[in-house]
């Protein structure tokens, strides 16, 4: 149960948003409703999420492979499920998304993304666990822009992941639209259109 209200006052701003959020995402994601209740954050966390979406020295599925971790290990199931559904969207493989809070116990992954990943725990752990043999090897495999940019995203979704978590925001149901997508490709499910 969220621990603020989902409904906040309805300003031209927040309509703005909404509308907005439903074009892009097919509904109001619930971060963007909590954080309506302060326009000022609001309004500077989009201007920041813009900035985020224009880096492009990480490879994308290693970013998302780093920020699902980090939000797996932090425990925010509406990342997960945003993320998950996010990735699905772009065309990343359906396993590795699935096994992202598995990682260690999967073949999924490439040693460049079990780095990753593990990168994106030890950053995320209180205080941070990152030991010079890891970030080294990153470093030497995605030169210093792109490990920059991982360390960044991790930091990015642990302000989401703790924002959402400490305020109860959990799963909006992104991911299961992709898993009836999925089942639907399989012929396990009949198609919407079909007559």
């Amino acid at each position: 149960m969220a621990r603020v209200s989902l409904a906040p006052r309805r300003t031209l701003f927040y309509r703005l948003m909404e509308w907005y959020s439903k074009r892009t995402y097919g509904k109001v994601l619930d971060p963007g409703k909590a954080m309506a209740h302060n326009p000022r954050a609001l309004w500077t966390y989009l201007r920041f999420e813009q900035g985020v979406a224009k880096w492009n020295k990480l490879d994308a599925d290693l970013k998302e492979l780093a920020v699902m971790a980090s939000a797996a290990s932090i425990g925010c199931s509406w990342c997960m499920d945003f993320g998950f559904w996010e990735s699905h969207r772009r065309g990343m493989d359906t396993r590795k998304l699935r096994d992202v809070p598995v990682w260690r116990d999967s073949d999924a992954y490439t040693p460049l993304e079990r780095d990753v990943m593990e990168y994106a725990e030890a950053v995320t752990a209180n205080p941070p666990t990152v030991d010079d043999a890891l970030a080294g090897r990153l470093r030497e495999r995605l030169g210093e822009p792109a490990f920059v940019e991982l360390t960044a995203m991790v930091a990015v979704e642990n302000y989401r992941s703790r924002f959402n978590s400490a305020l109860g925001l959990t799963s909006q149901g992104f991911k299961d639209s992709c898993d009836l997508r999925d089942l639907r490709d399989l012929g396990e499910l009949p198609r919407a259109d079909a007559r």
